[in-house]
């Protein structure tokens, strides 16, 4: 057990606060809140607001947690103890006023801002009292912020209860003295969307507390202010409905200081199921306005003073397009109606009531025809549903007084294909796009789309922090979050671990979501593509599995929930899609291993079943039974199946009889045909690439194998020359560069077995450039975005690199995200120098991230030129039109691959050293890999693995 000191001078914001673990005898006068022979009293006003009460009895709640001692709490005047953390909000609090009159504290940098705190020591702040820690709120959120900003800063984490993460246990807490002073939170309003909440969270929340109510809610709003959120859209996929349910709902928000709204198409605080239970009719406002006017009129009525964001204007039944044309004028009266009865309702103008209009999917129709709403309602813009935001305001409109918001989604039921199931969110992308949104001037209001809350316990803390305060998370700071949080949640030791599993696993999973994977997505013939992608998640289950064993029992159920299930889950599905594809292509070729790869793929098939049934019932002794209950299975549209169905499979029967078979990795000609065979040649080994290729035999009938392989020249290496297989093996062909000729040669290998023989070519040349930089491989060249060789910037505008955004290594960008547009003559650039060994036609694959044109505009732009041409001007949306929602092809590749690719041609090169060249043009075009084709290119899902990099200075 330790104590901990709390350096208020240090202390930064909440996510990123610094916490110094040492002995008293280190701090000269430390305010203990728990000591040895102290226990300080937490005190707070009774007449201050309800959720000051809440906030102190929880931090009593974690300080006993902490330190297994329980202070007292009390909001008398005159039984004041020599200790005290005092607690309230400005203007409410008789202490916090009293403290503020007799220049105790000075409140001005935080009076009367939004969710604002200071934290200060204070000596002989009453009479009779020595000290106190004090912590005042601009506000009521803002005292409680800082509250739970204590909280964690002593050991609880905001997800104490729904990761299960046990408190850090501590003999003692002390307080530097000191005074800390919160910035004021980057975004105004910030918060989640429980959607798509059946059968997972609904089935959870029946068996839990009956339903979606107050008891449910509870535990929501506790969660969101740990993460110092304010705002949330509740649950209302039929049959919820959150103030009908349960009207204790509506007002404990209340008590908890959440802002409530409800969901993009849910106008004035109706739930959309209400309308069911309210028997109005047709949802159609021309011909049915009198009932829709009453039923809002509910709603209003029913708000009363809580405190609420209104949605405005309407959308079809059931999240549908309301026309098939955008009928502009009717929805520009829609809203003024709806303004009218809320100043009605409430007694006051319309504008003093907060409101939003989302614009979201069809409704952008409008918006792009000219319908603008009042000054005063907060325009909320959206994503396309996968991340990739699809307008933002134009800079001549940032005068708008209501401000802009973001709908946002780690969760979505809809085209191409659903994902629902498990966290598949990059946090360097959502830190990208929103980065984006932010510096566009989108500050006024965050929501994200959270599914069923679990499993996304770290984007929602990522999207929370970055919504709390932007510029303590920039680019650089990417991989330290990850870190921070692991600390946060499992302790010091292994966090550096947890936090490089964390990065891959979100990596991984955002390459495809899980729903959209097919046999079929990576390849098995290229670039050891599949193999590679199931090696990476067994790598990942083998590291966490291993800490997993090393941490302390009460680490065990957190690091399984947020760490160990979701890799094991991810690594089992995509091996078991791998071994579908490997029982489809085999039966092709008629391996005697078909089967067995069917045999894997069912067994992996049921794997699936016995971890999701090994997290309902035995974890947490069946805490959170049906929480991962959404099925991922046998996707045939963009609905999910009513349950988990197997890919299809099939069965050989094999000859009895042993029967040879090969394939040549990286064959000069790729085919197979009914003996087989995949090609009589390698491509061409060289002595800078030094390729070690594959040369795999396999078996066709039923027997086992002999087989022999017998190299021409003993300067062609094999692992293995001779075996006995039932199915099959690879052995490992390379050159000896010391002992092979000097000039270009081609030896054989010839394969025997089964009475049959064949012979495989082995050509290498040596007759090639002098090398620099990135290095041809057999007509390919491949190059992640983040190794430029150089790169310039101008005086306002500098590349970024975004460490681990993208599908394979890092990114680069420009900032501001906000630049103005350039002309390739003076713009930011980047250069990358190659060798190419050969004259050679050159055409270069430009992997991009799926960003919209957000502008809506012509297209975001960049340039390309390979040495001295004349730089090629490229469009990454040539030939897109924005979704009108029915999927175009574009969108569908875009989100189905999460990546989008142009290609340029260029001139004819010579062999030798040549640059590639990027100018930035328009901001938001985010770049993560070049692939130049020199005529080699084979088809994959992630591209060529990065070629070879000669840098002839080391």
């Amino acid at each position: 057990m330790k104590k901990l000191f709390l350096g208020l001078f240090l202390l930064p914001l909440l996510s990123y606060a610094q916490l110094t673990v040492s002995t008293a005898k280190d701090n000269k006068h430390p305010f203990p809140i728990v000591s040895k022979n102290a226990m300080a009293t937490l005190v707070y006003d009774g007449a201050d607001e309800k959720l000051i009460e809440i906030a102190a009895l929880l931090l009593a709640n974690d300080i006993e947690k902490v330190t297994g001692k329980r202070p007292s709490t009390t909001t008398s005047n005159t039984s004041l103890d020599k200790n005290l953390v005092v607690i309230g909000s400005i203007g409410h609090s008789s202490f916090i006023d009293g403290l503020i009159a007799s220049k105790k504290i000075d409140v001005s940098s935080i009076e009367g801002q939004w969710e604002r705190f200071l934290m200060q020591t204070v000596k002989n702040p009453f009479p009779g009292v020595s000290q106190a820690l004090v912590i005042a709120g601009s506000d009521k959120r803002g005292a409680a912020f800082g509250v739970f900003s204590l909280s964690k800063e002593i050991g609880v984490s905001p997800w104490h209860f729904w990761a299960d993460v046990p408190a850090k246990q501590r003999d003692a807490i002390y307080v530097e003295k000191g005074k800390y002073v919160s910035t004021a939170p980057s975004v105004k309003y910030r918060g989640i969307f429980l959607n798509d909440e059946a059968p997972a969270l609904r089935g959870w929340a029946e068996e839990t507390f009956g339903g979606f109510n107050h008891k449910f809610y509870e535990k929501v709003f506790e969660l969101l202010l740990r993460n110092k959120a304010n705002y949330l859209w509740p649950a209302m996929w039929q049959p919820s409905a959150f103030a009908d349910d349960d009207p204790e709902n509506a007002r404990l928000a209340d008590e908890y200081g959440i802002v409530i709204s409800t969901s993009h198409h849910e106008p004035l605080m109706r739930a959309h199921d209400e309308w069911d239970r309210f028997k109005g009719g047709a949802w159609n406002y021309e011909t049915n306005k009198e009932k829709l006017q009453e039923f809002w009129r509910g709603g209003i009525e029913r708000m009363g003073d809580y405190e609420s964001v209104v949605t405005m204007g309407m959308r079809g039944d059931g999240d549908e397009a309301m026309s098939e044309e955008t009928a502009v004028d009717l929805l520009k009266t829609i809203i003024e109606d709806q303004r009218k009865i809320i100043a009605d309702v409430t007694g006051k103008p319309a504008q003093e009531t907060p409101q939003v209009w989302a614009i979201y999917k069809e409704v952008q129709d409008y918006y792009d025809k000219g319908l603008r709403v009042d000054d005063d309602i907060l325009v909320l813009y959206c994503d396309d549903n996968w991340g990739n935001v699809r307008i933002l305001p134009k800079k001549e409109d940032l005068n708008h007084s209501g401000g802009y918001g973001m709908y946002y989604h780690f969760d979505f039921v809809g085209g191409p294909v659903s994902y629902r199931w498990l966290n598949v969110t990059q946090l360097e992308r959502t830190w990208e796009q929103m980065n984006l949104s932010y510096e566009w001037g989108v500050q006024d209001l965050w929501i994200v789309n959270v599914g069923d809350l679990k499993p996304m316990e770290l984007p929602i803390s990522f999207f929370l922090d970055f919504a709390w305060n932007t510029d303590a998370i920039r680019a650089k700071d990417l991989p330290n979050y990850y870190v921070d949080w692991a600390k946060q949640q499992f302790g010091e030791e292994h966090a550096a671990e947890i936090a490089e599993i964390l990065s891959l696993y979100t990596k991984y999973n955002a390459r495809r979501t899980p729903e959209m994977l097919k046999p079929d997505t990576y390849s098995l013939f290229n670039y050891r593509e599949a193999e590679t992608i199931v090696d990476d998640y067994k790598n990942l289950v083998e590291k966490s599995q291993a800490i997993y064993d090393k941490l302390p029992e009460q680490y065990k159920s957190a690091f399984y929930q947020l760490v160990l299930s979701p890799v094991e889950l991810c690594s089992n599905l995509n091996e078991m899609y791998v071994a579908a594809g490997k029982n489809a292509l085999y039966g092709q070729q008629g391996r005697a291993s078909t089967n067995s790869y069917g045999d894997k793929t069912k067994e992996l098939f049921f794997k699936d079943e016995a971890l999701t049934k090994e997290f309902h019932e035995e974890l947490e002794d069946g805490k959170w039974n049906h929480i991962m209950a959404q099925t991922h299975i046998g996707y045939t549209s963009w609905n999910n199946p009513q349950f988990n169905k197997m890919p299809t499979v099939s069965y050989l029967q094999n000859s009895p009889r042993a029967s040879l078979g090969y394939v040549v990795e990286q064959g000069s000609i790729s085919r197979w045909n009914t003996t087989g065979l995949f090609s009589q040649s390698f491509s061409t080994f060289d002595p800078i690439n030094d390729q070690h290729y594959y040369l795999e035999v396999f078996n066709q009938g039923e027997e086992a194998l002999n087989y022999t392989f017998t190299p021409k020249d003993d300067w062609v290496k094999l692992s293995k020359s001779s075996g006995t297989v039932q199915f099959e093996e690879k052995v490992i062909v390379s050159i000896d560069w010391d002992k092979a000729p000097q000039e270009n040669t081609t030896s054989e290998i010839k394969i025997s077995g089964s009475g049959r023989e064949f012979t495989v070519k082995v050509p290498f040349r040596r007759d090639i450039p002098e090398a620099i930089g990135f290095v041809e491989n057999n007509g390919v060249i491949s190059i992640d975005a983040a190794h430029f060789s150089e790169k310039k910037d101008t005086k306002n505008i500098h590349w970024t690199i975004v460490p681990n955004l993208g599908r394979t290594d890092s990114s680069i960008m420009v900032e501001p995200a906000n630049a103005e547009r350039q002309s390739p003559k003076n713009a930011p650039s980047v250069s990358y120098e190659f060798t190419v060994f050969d004259e050679a036609k050159l055409a270069v694959e430009t992997y991009l991230s799926p960003t919209l044109n957000y502008k809506k505009n012509e297209g975001l732009k960049y340039a390309i030129a390979i040495d001295d041409e004349e730089p090629q001007i490229v469009n990454m949306h040539e030939g897109e039109t924005q979704p009108d929602w029915e999927y175009p092809d574009w969108w569908n590749n875009s989100v189905t691959d999460h990546i989008k690719k142009k290609r340029t041609e260029h001139e004819s090169i010579k062999p030798g050293k040549h640059t590639l060249k990027i100018w930035m043009i328009d901001p938001g075009v985010v770049f993560q890999k070049f692939v130049l084709d020199l005529g080699g290119l084979r088809p994959s899902y992630l591209g060529p693995p990065e070629s070879k990099i000669v840098d002839n200075n080391k």
